[in-house]
């Protein structure tokens, strides 16, 4: 035995602590997942190690057979699990198990804080899987050695309450990783060779390569993803899935076909039920597994699927790729792109059967998936099939959990109806509050209310939708709906009102007040039982597109918007009352100045509500006066 170096303690990182702190005491069920982690960990190590191979580079031990190996002492309470895999220099292990060097770690830490029990589905996500280990460990040894030739052994060693020690192992040791765990007294069980099994069978069937408890092999190795769907049992799928996605709930659904012509490949695609990406997660971990020629090419592939279907997880293998394809060529290959497009084309075929078959899933997958789906609204190669796949919230649905699809939407338009309507806002409330949304409901036409600021840019970024064009509702043409007959119930009597000119002549006053604010003022076709509101010339953006281009331009003006005033509505009249006795009534021009500010705030274009409150009870205040010395005189 040679001389070792003395052993070097560190502190985890604070992040780290937390994470040991919660697993160590808060979490008791599921503890089995940690032999799990340590296997992927063990079985992503030998993937590493078979491409060293198969890219021709030089590795220390290369007879090693690629193996991951149980050892158990019952009597000691002591599991080891070993593998033969890439190892870890020095670096590696403090880079590795040191920190959590990834993005969203203060977001795992809380989710683990805050989730309990039902946290335990986190764990793998983000490289936090090794910790698992404290959940049923008192101490943690680690001897390691790189694949590099010529770099020595190293030991780690912690009890996970805040610090750990590295040190240069002085015993030789082959290429590889073995973790030697102390169990907890409470944590026993896991010296027990069934139970280890066990836990095996549950999460690991699928490790692609082999697994022994002394001289067993306990797993059975099958890549699922090459057999016919016949063969592959429900229960199959979902364990290859907790496998491949580091997650304990089963997938939504999945999809799983072959192709041989013009491309030979097989795919195996899930959806799962949770979206870590909305819980705050970054996406380093998304992406396909890719094999060639059954070698593990990149365990998180981003160009087997566009960015917009970042949340499936799965697997896809290709005798037709070159074993030695790299990512930066792996865009731009020719096959790569045909099956890529091939596989968008199955896969967002499967979403609208499923959408079809169970419409109550699928409004669960809508939630969870839904914001990142949207995102491929301008992939103009399938964009009709994406479109397929959109659901919104409507004027028609009940309330603002049910959903609709643009299939159905255009199925129940009027007969003389020529585009589809959406109209953006923050609630379902504030959008039935909308006056720009009168005319369409007393002509019984539907408009897609939408949440999300990334509608604003989906919506008309589609263009059309089955030869409909795709508009906001203050930018539909008024005239188009002229021919459209107003809904029964809705028809209302004509009434004798003022003059046209005299309220063209208001309009003009008005304008006159309110000088650059406003484009122009003008009488309304649209209003029902609204005095006012702002819309954009029929060439500008939408309101709220407008919104969202100020938020990410800080110094962009709103461009002037027009007033529309409502020739039936009584408070118009009244003012215009008021201008036929004084055109230069102070009265009035406050009350314009009231009615301005009061559709800025329905606009929701209000960039000075303390200015606004101020006017707003100025104009109180003058109306109470005025009252009091009409009733005094």
């Amino acid at each position: 035995m040679k001389e070792t170096i003395k052993p070097q303690k560190f502190k985890f990182k604070a992040e780290v602590s937390q994470l040991l702190e919660i697993l160590t005491h808060s979490l008791y069920t599921h503890r089995d997942v940690f032999i799990r982690e340590l296997i992927s960990n063990a079985a992503d190590a030998l993937d590493k190690v078979r491409f060293m191979e198969v890219r021709g580079d030089t590795i220390s031990d290369p007879d090693l057979a690629l193996e991951i190996r149980i050892d158990i002492d019952k009597e000691a309470g002591i599991l080891t699990i070993s593998d033969t895999g890439v190892g870890m220099t020095r670096d590696e292990l403090t880079g590795n198990i040191g920190t959590i060097a990834r993005s969203g770690t203060s977001e795992f830490v809380k989710q683990m804080a805050e989730g309990g029990e039902q946290a335990v589905n986190l764990i793998g996500r983000f490289g936090v899987g090794f910790y698992s280990v404290f959940m049923a460990a008192q101490e943690v040894e680690i001897t390691t050695k790189s694949a590099t030739p010529e770099e020595p052994a190293w030991v780690w060693i912690s009890d996970g309450r805040g610090s750990y020690q590295i040190r240069e192992a002085a015993e030789k040791t082959g290429r590889g990783t073995r973790i030697r765990v102390i169990l907890r007294e409470d944590t026993k069980e896991f010296a027990e060779e069934f139970r280890v099994k066990s836990t095996i069978e549950k999460y690991s069937s699928f490790v692609p390569f082999p697994i022994f408890i002394g001289k067993e092999q306990v797993n059975k190795i099958q890549a699922i993803w090459r057999e016919p769907r016949s063969k592959v049992k429900k229960d199959q799928y979902h364990e290859f899935f907790k496998f491949i996605a580091h997650q304990s709930d089963d997938p939504m659904t999945w999809l799983h076909f072959s192709a041989d012509v013009p491309l030979q490949f097989h795919a195996l695609l899930f959806v799962p039920k949770t979206n870590f990406e909305l819980m705050g997660f970054g996406r380093e971990d998304d992406g396909i597994h890719l094999f060639v020629r059954r070698v593990l090419i990149d365990a998180h592939s981003k160009d087997v699927l566009p960015a917009y279907l970042r949340f499936m997880r799965g697997v896809l293998e290709s005798d037709d790729l070159p074993l030695n394809i790299s990512r930066e060529t792996l865009q731009e290959n020719p096959y790569m792109m045909k099956i890529r497009a091939a596989i968008v084309k199955k896969l967002l075929s499967h979403l609208e059967e499923f959408a079809e078959k169970e419409p109550e899933e699928y409004k669960k997958f809508w939630r969870a998936h839904g914001r990142i789906l949207k995102e491929g609204y301008n992939d103009f190669q399938h964009k009709d099939q994406i479109a397929e796949t959109f659901r919104f919230n409507s004027s028609k649905c009940r309330d603002a959990d049910e959903l609709v699809s643009l299939k159905t939407y255009v199925e129940r338009m009027p007969e003389k109806q020529g585009e589809i309507v959406f109209l953006s806002g923050p609630s379902r409330e504030a959008l039935e509050a909308n006056p720009a949304v009168e005319i369409f409901r007393v002509k019984d036409i539907e408009v897609l209310y939408c949440y999300d600021p990334i509608d604003e840019f989906v919506l008309p970024g589609l263009i059309t939708y089955r030869d409909k064009q795709i508009l906001s509702a203050d930018q539909v043409d008024l005239k188009k709906l002229a021919d459209i007959p107003v809904r029964d119930g809705d028809q209302k009597e004509a009434e004798t009102g003022p003059d046209k000119k005299d309220l063209e002549k208001l309009a003009r006053r008005m304008k006159d007040i309110l000088g650059e604010r406003v484009e122009s003022v003008r009488l309304s076709e649209r209003l029902i039982g609204s005095p006012a509101m702002l819309v954009g010339a029929s060439d500008a953006m939408s309101a709220q597109m407008e919104k969202i281009m100020q938020m990410m331009n800080k110094d962009a003006k709103p461009s002037a918007k027009i007033l529309e005033i409502n020739p039936g509505h009584g408070m118009i009249r009244n003012l215009l009352t008021l201008y036929e006795k004084n055109p230069a009534d102070l009265l009035l021009t406050k009350l314009v100045e009231g009615l301005y500010t009061s559709v800025l705030l329905l606009d929701g274009s209000a960039e000075h509500p303390e200015a606004m409150a101020a006017s707003i009870q100025a104009l109180i205040g003058e109306t109470a006066r005025l009252v009091l010395d009409e009733k005094t005189e």
